[in-house]
């Protein structure tokens, strides 16, 4: 509270203020502890000196040590220049406490003003980052630098923005009009999540009924197979009075990543979006998913994935952008994740994605199919072309269709557990994260997996 820096070049021996620049401590948020540090941008623009880092350095060892998570609200304008190479070393000792606390204690970044520079990447490396609409900006150069380097005119919106940030980038979760609404929003959001890797996920007692019976589910899925739906529609169905807190809705739309309750219990949820590309997968849902994937399974969140998904998305812009390298990183988090993991087969699960989708073979606990449910290599049109080329493919279409367009193979050779009513989603849900609780499953010992980055 009364810490000050110790510059004296250029005069700074004569700009000194108590705190220097930065707010730290901790409080309660809905009555659950939270260390919390600040930046003040009134004070030296925010910037970061040797000082300033020694408290939030502080802070961040007090939680890891209590087992709380860490909130930063940042607004700075990045190093404090007239401390040099002391402000360089302050960063990265923050830098290295973001490490070391990553996956101990849950780390939410707020951006509720600039932050530039060597700023950027504290964030970049908590759980979530949060921004505000219009008032907060990230980016590594600004747009003077920008137009010096490259001769490109950009605005700060433009670059950094919170727009750009949530549908373009994809390095922000979420963005909130202003700065009230987004810690209103974080309270809530705090709630879903643990106090620190050693905690099972919150529980909160919920008037919603766990056997509750979802009708609306039994017309969700169109009888045309290729007819779009929300999936967001069985999301809201099945969780506690509708609650769901969605993570990066703006980016990689084919996928739906957030927060629900079933029965009070905090759930991680997944979901393929047959509104947007159909529902395939591609290079940015994939990394958005598998992220999603590994903070819940870092921190005891349960995960339920529901799953309508065409395939990967082909075409050369996904092949020449990595697609086998990102759609791994979904594959591995799901398949290194000992959490309890339910699957939910909705419509279509065809080829690789299939495999990737929490599936049965991916250790996954349990896995229904709705009787619309499609499990197979591929679709009925792709696949006759294939085996019977030179033949009369209209007539065999239907013949692939009756025998592969059901989850009957699947169920048959254990793939799937049960083929149930989509009515009895949400109280079979309940009924199995009950069960599995108490779920103790261990990956064998290594120094760190090297997981296909």
């Amino acid at each position: 509270m009364f810490a000050e820096h110790r510059c004296s070049d250029f005069d700074m021996d004569k700009q000194k203020y108590l705190g220097d620049g930065v707010v730290t401590g901790r409080g309660m948020i809905n009555g659950r502890p939270a260390f919390v540090f600040s930046q003040d941008f009134t004070v030296f623009g925010g910037s970061l000196s040797s000082a300033h880092a020694k408290k939030i350095c502080k802070v961040m060892d007090q939680a890891m040590e209590a087992g709380v998570p860490v909130i930063g609200l940042n607004d700075s304008g990045g190093a404090r220049i007239q401390e040099g190479v002391e402000s360089l070393a302050g960063y990265a000792d923050i830098f290295q406490r973001n490490v070391m606390a990553s996956g101990v204690v849950p780390q939410i970044s707020l951006i509720m003003g600039p932050c530039a520079g060597g700023a950027v990447y504290s964030p970049a490396l908590t759980d979530f980052t949060f921004m505000v609409k219009d008032t907060s900006y990230l980016f590594i150069t600004g747009p003077d630098v920008v137009k010096s380097v490259t001769n490109e005119d950009v605005t700060q919106e433009e670059l950094g923005g919170a727009k750009t940030h949530n549908t373009v980038s994809g390095v922000a979760h979420g963005a909130f009009e202003n700065d009230v609404d987004a810690l209103l929003q974080l309270r809530d959001f705090y709630n879903y999540i643990p106090l620190s890797n050693r905690d099972a996920a919150p529980i909160r007692f919920a008037d919603d009924p766990a056997d509750r019976l979802c009708p609306g589910l039994s017309t969700v899925v169109p009888l045309e197979s290729t007819a779009a739906y929300d999936i967001k529609d069985v999301i809201y169905g099945v969780v506690d009075e509708r609650e769901f807190f969605e993570i990066m809705p703006n980016y990689a739309k084919n996928i739906i990543v957030g927060f629900g309750r079933m029965a009070g219990r905090s759930v991680g949820f997944v979901a393929n979006q047959p509104k947007v590309a159909a529902g395939c997968l591609d290079i940015n849902a994939s990394v958005k998913a598998a992220r999603f994937v590994r903070f819940c399974d870092a921190f005891n969140i349960p995960l339920v994935t529901f799953v309508d998904v065409p395939g990967f998305l082909p075409g050369t812009t996904q092949e020449y952008g990595g697609i086998i390298r990102h759609g791994a990183k979904l594959l591995f988090a799901y398949a290194e994740a000992t959490v309890p993991k339910i699957t939910v087969i909705t419509r279509k699960a065809y080829g690789g994605a299939y495999d990737v989708m929490s599936s049965k073979h991916l250790r996954g606990d349990t896995n229904y199919a709705w009787p619309t449910a499609e499990v197979a290599v591929m679709g009925a049109q792709g696949a006759v072309k294939i085996i019977f080329r030179g033949k009369d493919v209209a007539a065999k279409e239907h013949e692939y269709m009756d025998k592969f367009a059901n989850p009957f193979p699947a169920a048959t050779r254990g793939f799937v557990d049960d083929i149930i009513d989509p009515e009895v989603t949400r109280r079979r849900i309940c009924l199995d994260l009950q069960l599995l609780a108490t779920k103790k499953q261990a990956n064998p010992w290594k120094k760190h997996a090297n997981m296909p980055l």
